[in-house]
């Protein structure tokens, strides 16, 4: 075909009608689909329509290797059009369309109700709404890192235009001056509850033009205006929008601008006289059959390839007793380090940093002096930046999203969580975690970053105790394919020495997930601590020991993977109280209490850590009023011990 990358001028009779008539029997696909399952979307995927099939016919993908490095990425938006986007793809040969058509939304099977990655073709996890701009955006942004020349589009939904996030996108693809990424929103005027503009009153083209974009109206199902609107935003070397004016279940003259076909399948009878309107074969019996035999391709039959990482750390810091560093001054130093590490070296996996207006406060400013085509300032859009940390981590770079510990954890979780589901691995670095914030007082004292991370299947999380350990815990997550977070506090953090007075973890130190550190030994009681607080807790050991009490102190970095044989070793003292800049109800101190649960052993234990929401104050006076200073510790250990 002419149309492929959108070379042509534009589209021939014969690739219209080509294309119209695959676009009917994908039409009849959706209905099958949805009508087996009972349950689907099938009003915008018939809405939709036109626009996948022009773009998966004329944009560079290549259904035997979809994979395939060099291909333009196709973001869908509204995920919840999967029927549409499953019929185009089978029907396009990435996939046996029997497949999805047999076994959409079935148990297993990797055709779900909303588009995910596990489907040959699909560039991106979706259904949550308002996020494939930012994924979009992100993928843009990598290519440009890679130099590469792949093209972007987003197609998108007019209900989900109401979203905040896609403001925020749409303000960086045009501060980085994104060519090449076009958007295209079918407007179908209707959404669960009715009509748009009485669900939430708003003007998609002034909206998307206020930001900046290039903005083109066509008629959503003239393929001929659709493929020479592209072309045109594709000439116009900066972000475009496609707002394509549809009709909810196009094709069908019952379905047409019903609001309840929206996420309703049709009856088996409204199924077949559909069928027989569009002209389309009617073979609901042999797909039941198949539907019932429950062969199909599992989620796990295709996952996109995910690229090794290839970059040197550099050589660890080693900050001395006297050095009066903060933890995130350290991350900062490392990344810096990092960045240096690799110039010049065209073989290494680009390293990139996003920033939330915060550069000062979470020491990203090194990285960016080292390293400006790679530093992504990206304001105060959190949610954006987060979905398009994860993005970009999908396209072979190694992303950092540093921020607030409120912003970066606490406000961005769904963010973080379609990441996860993505199969994506960003570092998310936050300051500013606990009581350490301060004076900033209860809205900026996130003291719940573990808990919430601990929802977050497979992740891993790293709060360490002072500048080394945190120098070499970021130089550790530069090498990982997981997705990590790193949490630290605000406040200069002492250089934790051993009782030779030298740092436990400069020198040749090295950070391994999962293992803990015994700092001080004692046999009469442990103290298992998390973080900045390890030095409060070593103040703990040395005020009992004048008692004639030996406690262990032991740091645990990583809260959601314990130490066996340290933990064993603690819980062999008898005594065991958890010290955490945390809340109680989600931090370190459960995870010690489900490994003693689990395992069956007993000893005497105690949590300290955040009990209620706290005030301003400095974070030492904090420390104290809850008994997370030395002397709270020490007390609390007395207290189990007789």
């Amino acid at each position: 075909m002419s149309c492929v990358n959108f070379e042509s001028a534009k589209l021939s009779a014969e690739e219209i009608a080509a294309m119209q008539e695959f676009a009917r029997e994908a039409r009849g696909d959706v209905l099958k689909m949805t009508t087996l399952a009972t349950c689907g979307h099938p009003g915008g995927s018939m809405s939709s329509m036109e626009m996948y099939t022009l773009l998966w016919h004329c944009a560079k993908v290549d259904p035997g290797n979809p994979g395939w490095e060099e291909r333009d990425r196709i973001v869908v938006s509204h995920g919840h059009t999967s029927p549409g986007v499953y019929a185009v793809l089978g029907r396009r040969g990435f996939f046996p369309i029997e497949e999805a058509l047999a076994h959409f939304r079935q148990i297993g099977s990797c055709f779900a109700g909303h588009v995910e990655r596990c489907v040959p073709g699909v560039e991106w996890d979706t259904g949550n709404l308002g996020q494939g701009l930012s994924a979009a955006v992100g993928f843009a942004l990598a290519r440009e890192v890679r130099g590469m020349k792949y093209r972007v589009f987003c197609v998108m939904g007019d209900g989900e235009q109401q979203k905040g996030q896609i403001s925020e996108a749409r303000r960086v693809a045009v501060k980085y001056r994104l060519r090449d990424l076009i958007a295209l929103v079918d407007l179908n005027g209707l959404q669960i509850n009715g009509d748009t503009r009485e669900v939430m009153p708003q003007n998609v083209q002034k909206n998307w033009a206020s930001d900046g974009w290039h903005t083109i109206v066509v008629d959503g199902h003239d393929l001929q205006a659709l493929y020479k609107a592209v072309r045109k935003g594709l000439a116009k070397g900066e972000p475009t929008v496609i707002i394509a004016k549809t009709v909810m279940g196009k094709g069908v003259s019952f379905m047409e601008n019903e609001a309840h076909y929206h996420g309703a399948a049709l009856t088996e009878e409204q199924c077949r006289a559909a069928l027989k309107e569009l002209g389309v074969e009617d073979n609901l019996e042999q797909l039941k059959v198949r539907r019932g035999q429950r062969q199909t391709m599992l989620m796990e039959a295709y996952q996109p390839q995910v690229q090794p990482v290839r970059l040197s750390v550099g050589v660890p810091r080693t900050y001395g007793a006297s050095d009066g560093l903060d933890n995130r001054s350290a991350w900062g130093n490392a990344i810096a380090d990092i960045a240096k590490a690799n110039e010049g070296d065209a073989t290494a996996t680009p390293v990139v940093v996003l920033d939330c207006d915060l550069k000062p406060s979470v020491k990203t400013g090194g990285f960016e002096k080292v390293a400006p085509g790679r530093f992504f300032q990206c304001g105060i859009q959190e949610h954006n930046t987060a979905t398009m940390a994860g993005a970009m981590s999908a396209s072979g770079l190694q992303v950092f999203f540093a921020d607030f510990g409120v912003f970066g954890v606490d406000e961005t979780y769904n963010q973080h969580r379609l990441s996860v589901l993505n199969h994506v691995a960003p570092k998310i670095v936050c300051t500013h975690c606990g009581l350490d914030v301060g004076e900033d007082g209860k809205t900026h004292q996130c003291v719940d970053y573990v808990g919430v991370f601990r929802n977050l299947l497979g992740v891993e999380v790293i709060v360490p105790a002072d500048p080394n350990q945190t120098d070499r815990a970021v130089r550790y997550a530069a090498q990982s394919r997981k997705m990590t977070l790193i949490a630290m506090g605000r406040s200069k953090a002492p250089v934790i020495c051993g009782e030779d007075g030298k740092p436990v973890f400069g020198g040749e130190y090295e950070f391994r997930y999962g293992v803990a550190d015994v700092i001080r030994a004692g046999d009469d009681a442990a103290i298992v601590v998390m973080g900045t607080l390890c030095a409060n807790a070593v103040g703990a050991h040395e005020e009992l020991r004048k008692k004639g009490i030996r406690a262990r102190v032991v740091h645990v970095a990583t809260p959601l993977a314990l130490d066996e044989e340290v933990m064993r070793g603690a819980a062999g003292t008898g005594v065991i109280v958890t010290v955490e800049d945390h809340v109680v109800t989600s931090g370190l101190g459960v995870s010690v209490a489900e490994f003693l649960a689990q395992r069956g052993l007993v000893c005497r234990f105690k949590k300290l850590g955040v009990t209620r929401y706290a005030s301003s104050g400095t974070p030492k006076a904090l420390f104290a009023e809850y008994g997370l200073d030395a002397a709270g510790i020490a007390r609390a250990v007395e207290e189990m011990i007789v």
